[in-house]
């Protein structure tokens, strides 16, 4: 109920706005999502903002950022999301598009940017969506032919690189423009590859392997400026990505690094070790800022991909590969053993007797989800453990969580079914943390036998309960 009523007056005062400012705000939220960043109720906000602008039966308005959108979607399948600063194999982060656009805006083009931007707004506003797109098209060749001064610029002399960097406000920002305008002028080439590949591949083997091999060797594949994002492309069509790396081994002939080193597809190891490391930065990050969910599949696919390196291809231990996924895997196993180490305390803490007031207030559900978002990746660790170093950290955190559960979870029944009104809410929160955190730990049949033996005991059948 309280929840409808925030709802409403939210309603009213965004209803009440003036136009002018409800379109500034939809296109100040668009342009947070271009950037990556996380809008809480965004679908309503947007709704409700739009709501108004134009009668019911008039021309749909574009969306804010839409020319922008239209002009960056050639780099869709090279972004990432990564704000750390650190530059991958032909990849961008999502965060460098609105500073960059902004600049082009601003001081590279600022007039053709403009008139491009109101021309596409009058073509989406009429659903020329074709006219659209062949309209950003002619604005991204404009752009790449004024790129090549200040790109040419900047790669020659360091203090103009470094003022590019302060325009555009990145640090490197040379780097992100050298990949744009790579990118966009292989447009074409890359829209053709993509074109020739299935929308996913489950696995990169036999005739699919081959036709893949085929296309990336023909004369639009193969040609230098495009090579690398073609690979890229391919990439992102396949469900295990690291199956990169089996162009490369049969490109060779061959599974040893060696061979492999002589061939155009060795670049297909560095782009998988680069995914292992940008994940592990991922997870490293997510964790300082406090966030667990959702890591766990990241886990798995470091794990997927550094077993591959392994079981797949004969990787000298002297080969600049091999020292970087030992570097890679020593980075994730320390990191990942600091926070499985922590999670005893963490459950300990939440499921520990109480008394006193303690026993007035309910867990607190953020800190129970979060615990079971640890236990997650916990899971994925003890799964992973051997490729990850991680496997005696793993069985004592383990061992350390069974002896609790043994001899905790009696005690947490015991309480629910002796515990007064005042208390029971506290008690109940307990024991429900507990049933779902043993269902991460120990399955789902483990802790459905715990939820009929919480029932009993909230219900106070003592009898039942020992029978």
């Amino acid at each position: 109920m309280a929840g409808d009523v925030a709802i409403a007056r939210l309603r009213q005062y965004l209803g009440e706005l003036q136009p002018q400012t409800r379109a500034m705000l939809a296109a100040a939220i668009e342009r947070a999502q271009m950037r990556g960043e996380e809008v809480l109720g965004t679908s309503f906000l947007l709704e409700e903002l739009r709501r108004g602008l134009r009668p019911p039966q008039a021309p749909t308005v574009p969306r804010a950022g839409y020319p922008q959108r239209l002009f960056f979607t050639p780099l869709t399948p090279f972004l990432i999301d990564d704000a750390h600063g650190r530059k991958y194999l032909g990849r961008l982060s999502r965060t460098c598009l609105d500073p960059v656009w902004q600049w082009l805006c601003r001081d590279l083009v600022r007039a053709e940017a403009k008139a491009y931007a109101d021309e596409a707004n009058m073509l989406l506003a009429s659903g020329d969506q074709n006219g659209a797109e062949q309209l950003a098209r002619t604005f991204q060749d404009f752009v790449v032919e004024r790129l090549r001064e200040p790109l040419a610029a900047a790669r020659s002399d360091e203090r103009t690189d470094r003022r590019l960097s302060a325009q555009i406000g990145m640090r490197k920002a040379s780097e992100d423009l050298r990949e744009m305008d790579a990118i966009l002028r292989s447009r074409d080439a890359l829209a053709l590859i993509g074109s020739r590949l299935p929308a996913m591949v489950p696995a990169l083997a036999d005739d699919q392997l081959d036709s893949v091999r085929t296309l990336l060797d023909s004369p639009v594949g193969c040609h230098p400026d495009v090579f690398l994002h073609a690979l890229l492309v391919v990439q992102s069509r396949l469900a295990a990505p690291w199956q990169l790396i089996r162009l490369a081994i049969h490109a060779a002939s061959n599974d040893t690094a060696a061979r492999i080193a002589q061939t155009p597809f060795a670049i297909a190891l560095d782009i998988v070790i680069g995914d292992i490391e940008r994940m592990i930065a991922t997870i490293r990050a997510a964790l300082e800022a406090g966030r667990r969910s959702g890591l766990a599949p990241l886990v798995k696919d470091i794990h997927d991909a550094a077993r591959a390196l392994h079981t797949e291809i004969d990787l000298a231990a002297d080969t600049p590969w091999a020292r970087r996924l030992a570097s890679a895997r020593g980075n994730a196993a320390r990191l990942l053993q600091v926070e499985i180490e922590g999670i005893p305390g963490r459950v300990r803490r939440l499921l520990r007797p109480r008394a006193g007031y303690e026993l007035t207030q309910a867990l607190d559900q953020t800190e129970v989800a979060d615990t079971e978002a640890a236990l997650d990746l916990f899971g994925a660790c003890r799964t992973c453990a051997g490729e990850l170093a991680l496997s005696e950290a793993t069985r004592r955190v383990q061992s350390e969580l069974q002896n609790f559960f043994d001899s905790g979870m009696q005690m947490l029944l015991d309480g629910l079914r002796t515990t007064g009104t005042a208390e029971r809410a506290c008690r109940q929160s307990q024991v429900d943390a507990a049933v779902r955190f043993c269902g991460k730990l120990f399955g789902t049949e483990y802790a459905g036998l715990l939820t009929k033996a919480a029932d009993v005991a909230a219900k106070g059948e003592l009898k039942a309960a020992r029978t």
